[in-house]
């Protein structure tokens, strides 16, 4: 048998890991053992029993989009007027108010690349709903919406930033990274900002201290080589962040969920398993030296999945994510309330409590 000891006492020593050495032991080592190592660094990063979930609402700002990615079943063209949609300022406080009844305090706002919406749209937006709801965080756009406002209006990333959060906004969400290597971009989301373009607009988040989160979506057409390079440039670029600066306060990754996409023809629907799953997360958790949380997504693998994530290396539940649209629309039908996320946690063996997204408790 393979002994793996010299690797893994290096990442329990918070040492970062190579390429290589990541992929010998995805590639080799057992699933318990990945596991126990994702465990053990939970511990040193997040010690004890509890685990964090928050609660917040999603909402598309418009499902008009341009990206073309091919993973998609939600988005419409811009010429698709019969489907298309922007959310009303009544249907805003309409969800407000119900996020609030729910005891929420954050909007996920997110829409893709609407080719008509520039900056002083998203200015707008968000001063209005600061006006009205002074209390309800913004977690909204992601690194390809900012990359696609600055084109459109020809300014860097960095003052596109200055204004949005000078208009309310609080934190900036990883979507859109999916897997942060040129070749798979360029086949599943052929009109989204490259991989720098994503980089560079976190980087500039984290200069200006906006916290921030990486996500990573994989079971498509990646290489697990191309897993671990996206694992590395998220690492990299977090050791860049100023001292004391929020960075990346979190990284979820998950299985792309491809029912009913155009992608799926390419892949043959192929469908990730909780085993590949849970590896996964245990090698973020070990390739990840410098981020404390890590997510587990049971939106896309369940709650079962989730369960056993959370001995893996994963300390937060997520959200309840209330009004979920763009995952949902490929079939998913994974559900939880206030309620049952905490029975989920209790069952696993942790003590929920209730998060913002700064990971302070409410």
């Amino acid at each position: 048998m393979v002994s793996f000891n010299r690797i893994f006492q290096k990442a329990l020593n918070l040492e970062p890991l190579s390429a290589n050495e990541l992929m010998q032991i995805y590639r080799f080592a057992s699933t318990d053992e990945l596991m126990f190592a994702g465990n053990r660094l939970r511990q040193i990063h997040v010690r004890g029993k509890s685990v964090s979930w928050q609660i917040d609402r999603n909402v598309n700002i418009t499902n008009v989009c341009i990206s073309g990615c091919k993973f998609c079943s939600f988005h419409c063209k811009p010429h698709e007027t019969a489907k298309s949609y922007t959310t009303t300022p009544d249907e805003y406080s309409m969800k407000i108010e119900e996020l609030i009844k729910l005891n929420g305090d954050q909007l996920l706002l997110q829409g893709g690349l609407h080719p008509d919406y520039g900056l002083n749209f998203y200015m707008n937006l968000f001063s209005k709903l600061k006006k009205s709801y002074p209390n309800i965080k913004l977690h909204a756009l992601g690194p390809p919406e900012i990359a696609h406002i600055a084109k459109k209006e020809k300014k860097s990333y960095r003052e596109i930033l200055v204004q949005l959060i000078d208009s309310g906004l609080d934190s900036l969400p990883g979507a859109g990274a999916e897997i942060l290597c040129d070749r798979v971009r360029k086949q599943i989301s052929p009109a989204k900002p490259d991989s720098q373009a994503w980089l560079d607009v976190m980087r500039e988040a984290h200069k200006l201290n906006l916290p921030t989160s990486a996500t990573m979506v994989f079971g498509h057409i990646e290489t697990l080589e191309e897993r671990i390079e996206h694992l590395i440039k998220i690492r990299v670029l977090q050791d860049e962040k100023p001292k004391n600066a929020y960075g990346f306060l979190a990284f979820i990754c998950w299985p792309m969920q491809l029912g009913g996409t155009k992608l799926s023809e390419k892949t043959g629907n192929k469908i990730t398993t909780a085993d590949e799953y849970i590896r996964t997360v245990a090698i973020s958790r070990i390739a990840l030296n410098n981020i404390s949380n890590i997510q587990a997504s049971w939106l896309t693998v369940g709650k079962d999945a989730a369960q056993i994530a959370l001995h893996s290396g994963a300390n937060d539940m997520g959200s309840i994510m209330i009004e979920e649209n763009v995952v949902s629309a490929t079939g998913t039908a994974n559900t939880f309330d206030a309620n049952g996320i905490q029975n989920a946690i209790r069952e696993a063996g942790f003590t929920p409590w209730l998060r913002n997204q700064k990971y302070e408790a409410r």
